[in-house]
């Protein structure tokens, strides 16, 4: 442990300075209002009277710092229980705002990465509160003209973010003649955040235009419109209250019947309580993860495991705080929880998050004392510094059958200039091996809102993955591994063509134990978006591979597409070239439309085709889903897919009423033919009724 610190001492010795501001808006001053705004749409002058107002609103994309071709005119006012915000997007043509997503936490599509584009399929307004000002982490509430509702967390100055964190708050839109209007209100019980008077807080309003495919920002010019350290302020927070009430408690109840079996019922609990504004305790007892929807059937053509994604919301509300290169903890490791706990908690620059469960192995899976739980430890402790940075120390553990396994570690996310940063991590394994344990990578970067460069060198021991795989994800070990990324996004003011982006990622791996060259990748991709919505892409792979022999792999994909950055979209993929020894060729497709203003439906087809095909991976999936919206919390979702080569047909059903959303809900489900990814199922019609309340 004290090499540990020792290394990340001289890690904080070696860095220069701190982030340099941003020119941008002056801070705001905050003003509390003793008459609470109406959120009906409407932004009346009387109950808006006095309250900040925010305007002149510069461009993010298509061209950054420019002034933004609508106005937007914001307003921020609150009181002991809410923060009120009002958002008046004015539009020269009315008749080209776009508002069709009516799905809870559909209407924005985020990037794989921070240096990918955001797409707004839909006109969007955005509300961001760094409530610590600490400029690393922030809230985000977004609304389209439709009044659909998405919110999120962002961490690592825009490193990270998720949309699965869900609260309770109240918008409500309205189009008016000369453009459309946002009303917020978000409890504060809802946030976490320091007591006290004359505080200050991050913020800053986004608008997007998806007519013209503008981005523009109350704050800025920014990086990425994540980027928390270049977020305008407001000033002057009285917020010795904390909010209303300091717990929330969520019950349900679950019947399950499968046809040929027995009634089966179960009861559970979550519950949160927060013994101050930035102190939070939750608890979860007996959670239902079966109406949650399968995984996806995927064709993995690689030699190594898949990762699969998270859907549980246990897990998903602390996930992010998690997310480091060397992912020492892998949420899916765990399987059935009987009782589970979080912590959270933030400190002026210290910020705690701690995770607890005790789960049920997969069936048939003991121990030599016959034990079938285990259970897992997971907690982070992070150290601001240079305002937006963060050193980190890390623990994982599973605990089973008297075993420890797991992995102690720290890390470090380092914004030295608006462009330039750099990230690490060191890691020792802990298991049944004592050498080979220990894994680190440092990985300066660039990072601009049109270009990105990194070069990164990590080291991975030869038993690192044996130890840690128990709770983590290392889908390889024994490396000496060196990689190179570059992307740039060109924007064209005029003619057909409205965007390109260009990249290559290159990547190199050793042995650690005879630096034998064990794989390589390079790999370029062009893309180009036209201003008619047509976009078009082709990507070239040359890959190399060691196993029992070495592998060529290379490959072609050519991509052509229509109105991608809406939800009515198609897209048709054709895959050629080599795959361990067999031919390879593949077509991918999906088509999402709305039928109408209440239902929407998508279909994904992927078929591959391997010559010779000595483990039987040529196969044919097709994926579809159809969702109807009666209201924004009475919906109707069926899920459909097939996977010709294990004759898999799975099919779910749910039915949700949310009366008191987004926790209150009543639903009833049915499954059948489900089970783990490319497994064939042996189950039958099963029905399911669940019941939730918050109070």
């Amino acid at each position: 442990m004290r090499n540990l610190l020792g290394w990340g001492m001289s890690f904080l010795g070696c860095l220069a300075s701190p982030v340099s501001c941003v020119a941008g808006q002056p801070p705001v001053r905050a003003v509390r209002t003793e008459h609470p705004p109406t959120i009906d749409g409407v932004i009346g002058a009387e109950e808006w009277a006095g309250a900040a107002r925010l305007e002149n609103f510069v461009q993010f994309e298509p061209h950054k710092g420019q002034p933004a071709r609508q106005k937007t005119v914001g307003y921020f006012t609150y009181n002991d229980t809410h923060i009120y915000i009002a958002v008046y997007a004015y539009d020269d043509r009315p008749d080209q705002i776009l508002g069709r997503h009516n799905q809870r936490d559909g209407q924005i599509r985020l990037p794989q990465a921070p240096r990918d584009p955001v797409a707004f399929p839909d006109d969007a307004i955005i509300v961001f509160l760094d409530t610590f000002r600490d400029r690393r982490t922030c809230y985000f509430f977004a609304v389209n003209p439709l009044g659909t509702q998405t919110d999120g967390t962002v961490q690592d100055d825009g490193r990270i973010y998720d949309v699965t964190w869900d609260t309770s708050w109240q918008v409500a839109t309205r189009k008016v003649e000369d453009g459309w209007t946002a009303e917020f209100a978000i409890p504060l019980r809802s946030l976490r955040f320091r007591r006290g008077n004359d505080r200050t807080w991050g913020f800053n309003l986004l608008r997007a235009r998806r007519s013209t495919l503008e981005t523009s920002v109350w704050n800025g010019p920014i990086e990425n419109i994540f980027r928390v350290s270049q977020f305008g302020e407001i000033r002057g927070l009285n917020l010795e209250g904390g909010g209303a009430r300091p717990y929330t408690f969520i019950p349900f109840a679950l019947s399950q019947y499968e046809q040929g079996r027995t009634l089966r019922g179960q009861v559970g609990l979550d519950a949160r309580y927060a013994f101050r504004p930035e102190t939070i305790a939750q608890l979860t007892i007996n959670p239902d993860f079966a109406t949650i929807e399968g995984d996806e059937e995927f064709v993995n053509l690689t030699r190594f495991e898949a990762r699969l994604i998270e859907k549980r919301p246990f897990f998903l509300e602390t996930n992010q705080k998690f997310q480091q290169r060397i992912q020492t903890f892998y949420s899916r490791r765990i399987a059935d929880i009987d009782v589970g706990g979080r912590l959270i908690s933030k400190f002026g620059p210290w910020d705690t998050t701690l995770l607890v469960a005790e789960s049920r192995l997969p069936s048939g899976t003991t121990g030599e004392t016959g034990l079938e739980r285990a259970n897992y430890t997971i907690g982070r402790v992070e150290r601001q510094y240079l305002k937006s940075s963060a050193l980190g120390f890390m623990v994982a553990n599973r605990s089973f059958d008297g075993r420890n396994e797991g992995s102690i570690g720290m890390d470090t996310a380092a914004f030295f200039t608006r462009h330039w940063g750099l990230t690490g991590q060191l890691v020792r394994s802990h298991g049944l091996y004592g050498k080979g344990n220990w894994a680190w990578f440092l990985r300066p970067s660039y990072d601009s809102s049109t270009g990105h460069f990194h070069f990164r060198y990590s080291q991975v021991g030869d038993r690192f993955g044996d130890n840690i795989n128990s709770i983590g994800y290392i889908k390889d070990d024994d490396r000496r591994e060196l990689d190179c990324d570059f992307s740039k996004t060109l924007w064209f003011k005029d003619g057909r063509i409205q965007r390109v982006i260009l990249e290559s990622k290159n990547n190199l791996y050793f042995s650690q134990q005879n630096m034998v060259v064990r794989g390589y990748h390079n790999i370029v991709s062009v893309r180009t978006d036209l201003r008619n919505r047509w976009s078009g892409s082709a990507l070239f792979r040359n890959e190399y591979r060691l196993f029992e022999k070495g592998f060529h792999n290379p490959q072609a994909e050519f991509q052509l597409a229509y109105n991608t950055r809406e939800y009515q979209s198609w897209a048709v993929g054709y895959q050629t070239g080599k795959s361990f020894d067999s031919d390879l060729k593949a077509v991918n497709a999906y088509i999402r439309r709305k039928l109408s203003a209440e239902t929407a439906v998508e279909y994904q087809l992927s078929r591959v085709w391997l010559k010779p095909d000595p483990t039987q991976q040529a196969t044919l999936i097709n994926i579809f889903r159809v969702r109807h919206n009666f209201t924004r919390d009475l919906f109707i979702r069926a899920f459909f897919q097939t996977n010709s080569v294990i004759d898999r047909k799975n099919t779910e059903a749910v039915f949700v009423w949310r009366y008191r959303p987004p926790f209150g809900s009543v639903q009833f489900a049915y499954q059948r033919g489900r089970a783990a990814l490319n497994e064939r199922s042996q189950q039958g019609n099963t029905y399911f009724v669940k019941m939730a309340y918050e109070f």
